[in-house]
């Protein structure tokens, strides 16, 4: 077996029995087993199973589908952009599920390393997409706002009702229902909750106030 095969057998085997037992209860002993390999030619590819973890993490996660469709999608509207990330993000959660619930389940129990990597993860998923809104800033697209916080907010809205309805709830979203919660958040997240029209009275009463 070919090198890039043999990683390849490796990370999609960690990530089948990651998702059934959990990383910590899966050994690289089994991993190895599983995948048809020995436990020495495990840690000659990945040197330990943190690294392995954090492989499968960068691999099948939403973090490089983000990465690969950003710039094939600056020249699209703004709402348009976050919405297909939007889906894309929900759709990613739906697929990994079963991942998602036991990481979650474990989270609190894991050791240090494995916090730094996932806490890591998180980081670069954030970055990558606040360095997108920072870029349109530049561009005089997007007015000044923080872009980590933004992207925290739109996303967390995602994962919030994807964890409410799919793994609290127990119920599958339909596409077309995600297309719309998704339009709904990006809406949202661009116009605000606030009508036009009692803005500009807000800002006339502040302006009047501020002349007293």
């Amino acid at each position: 077996m070919k090198k890039s095969q043999t990683e390849e057998k490796l990370l999609e085997t960690t990530l089948r029995l990651i998702s059934e037992k959990g990383y910590l209860g899966t050994t690289t002993r089994e991993i190895a087993r599983e995948a048809g390999v020995t436990e020495l030619t495990l840690f000659r590819h990945f040197g330990s199973k943190e690294k392995l973890f954090e492989k499968v993490l960068k691999r099948y996660t939403f973090l490089p589908k983000l990465k690969e469709i950003l710039p094939e999608l600056e020249r699209l509207p703004y709402d348009d952009v976050l919405r297909i990330l939007g889906i894309g993000f929900f759709e990613t959660l739906k697929e990994r599920k079963s991942l998602v619930k036991i990481m979650l389940s474990e989270i609190n129990i894991y050791p240090d390393k494995i916090r730094i990597i996932y806490n890591g993860f998180i980081d670069e998923l954030i970055k990558t997409l606040a360095d997108y809104l920072s870029f349109l800033q530049k561009r005089d697209i997007l007015r000044p706002f923080s872009p980590g916080i933004a992207t925290r907010a739109f996303l967390g809205m995602i994962f919030s009702y994807f964890m409410a309805e799919e793994i609290m709830g127990g119920r599958i979203i339909s596409k077309r229902k995600i297309e719309k919660i998704i339009g709904e958040f990006v809406n949202i997240t661009i116009h605000g909750t606030l009508k036009k029209s009692t803005l500009k009275v807000t800002e006339a009463d502040n302006e009047c106030n501020s002349n007293l």
